[in-house]
């Protein structure tokens, strides 16, 4: 038996801005994706921040206007990342202990290759045919 890695749970391509994104524009991405993340990215693609959809509903909180404010602004950028060849039961681990949602997935030279999120878990979970080890 073969063990699950991430490449085989995640979300690929992942969806992707720039940090001074109007923060409307993202959330409408979102919605129009049917997404809760989008990660924020510098050159070469390389992760920078996280913006979540709880980050827009933080936005609403403040009472800021979503068409001023920037995705730099709300975006969590202490973004932790996973390799695609990492066992899935790890990274699992590790987004359960961490509170930990989505996880930007890198190649060897920290580029963004696709995204880990909490859904693809499960969805790997109800089509898995064996425990994930």
């Amino acid at each position: 038996m073969t063990q699950t890695l991430v490449s085989d749970a995640m979300t690929t391509p992942m969806l992707t801005l720039d940090a001074e994104t109007p923060v409307d524009e993202a959330a409408r991405g979102m919605l129009e994706a049917g997404i809760k993340s989008l990660v924020v990215v510098g050159e070469a693609c390389q992760p920078e921040g996280i913006f979540t959809s709880t980050d827009a509903l933080q936005v609403a909180a403040d009472g800021a206007p979503a068409g001023e404010a920037t995705v730099a602004e709300y975006m969590t950028t202490d973004v932790e990342t996973v390799s695609p060849d990492e066992p899935l039961s790890a990274v699992a681990k590790r987004m359960v202990e961490g509170d930990i949602s989505h996880l930007p997935v890198t190649d060897g030279d920290g580029n963004g290759v696709g995204i880990l999120t909490t859904t693809d878990l499960t969805e790997a979970l109800s089509t898995a045919e064996a425990p994930v080890r």
